[in-house]
């Protein structure tokens, strides 16, 4: 096996793992602390984040040819005023731009799983798969994680404590919502076992208990920062000069630590700026509203950059 095969066997495996501890610590913690207890909550979110900000940095060494500095300020330039642009839109919108960002998160995230997974079964020789194939397990994987948490009972607490502008923001739509959901997973999940689809069908499973067992904060931090994160910094390593170099010595942790290391001036970026915003307005205070407002932002640039890589990766180019 490849440096690169075992690279994203281990990225899958970590990540399921990841999920799997995330669910026993939140039944853990709710039997003795209470779903009504916020502060494990958080402070697990906010762990989970800070891990997971750094992997969409690295958008402009992906897209953009070498040796070009002009046209490479320029795209900079033009993806922060993106990501201004959203914050101010979040920031004086709270509920349509939390609408947006949420059908945008479950897009970007069940498409950028399943390039993940199609480029690894390429690297494994695997049989490619059909685009409807790949569909069946991107849609209930981008949904699950967005649309469970936030349809559920506990959301309204939840929601309290980041911004109280966002509660009943699917208005009387919730309870269908959830459900829809949850019948489209379930639909998925029986067409992946009837295929013998193990490994995906596994995904859905963990998925499916990450967003209902765990309350939401809990549940979208923990796939932002230890799934989707993951997953995605290991495609990454597929794109950058200084991973090919840790692969071609045989050394797949230091290609993944190199997928890493560019993004850390983000996460202090990230938290400089949720400083300033938690600061500059006193009806959006909290800490953790800023960092989920920047991280929203930011989606948006990020995930119109991605969609080429999810294309190719999907469709095999």
């Amino acid at each position: 096996m490849s440096a690169k095969q075992r690279l994203f066997t281990a990225t899958r495996s970590y990540s399921q793992l990841f999920v799997l501890i995330a669910v026993i610590l939140s039944l853990f913690f709710t039997a003795f602390l209470g779903s009504d207890n916020l502060n494990w909550q958080i402070a697990l979110a906010v762990i989970a984040l800070i891990i997971g900000i750094p992997h969409g940095a690295l958008d402009h060494l992906l897209t953009l040819p070498k040796g070009k500095p002009v046209k490479m300020a320029f795209f900079v330039l033009i993806y922060i005023l993106i990501a201004v642009a959203a914050v101010w839109a979040i920031l004086k919108w709270n509920v349509f731009g939390f609408q947006l960002v949420v059908i945008m998160s479950a897009a970007h995230f069940g498409v950028g799983d399943a390039a993940f997974i199609a480029e690894s079964e390429r690297l494994n020789n695997g049989v490619s798969k059909s685009l409807i194939d790949r569909l069946i397990y991107a849609i209930p994987a981008g949904l699950l994680p967005v649309f469970i948490p936030l349809s559920s009972e506990q959301t309204n607490t939840a929601l309290a404590e980041v911004n109280p502008k966002l509660i009943n923001w699917a208005g009387s739509n919730s309870d269908l919502i959830h459900l829809c959901v949850l019948l489209i997973a379930a639909s998925s999940l029986f067409v992946l076992v009837l295929k013998r689809d193990d490994k995906n069908a596994i995904d859905l499973t963990l998925l499916a208990a990450l967003s209902i067992l765990t309350p939401p904060l809990v549940a979208f931090a923990i796939y932002f920062g230890l799934w989707h994160a993951l997953r995605h910094t290991a495609r990454l390593t597929l794109n950058l000069a200084k991973s090919e170099i840790a692969y071609q010595n045989n050394q797949p942790k230091q290609a993944f630590v190199q997928a890493v290391l560019p993004g850390i001036p983000a996460l202090i970026g990230t938290f400089i700026v949720a400083v300033v915003l938690a600061a500059a307005n006193p009806d959006n205070s909290r800490l953790l509203w800023s960092i989920l407002v920047v991280i929203w932002a930011l989606t948006v640039p990020h995930m119109m950059v991605t969609a080429k890589l999810d294309k190719g990766a999907l469709l095999g180019k």
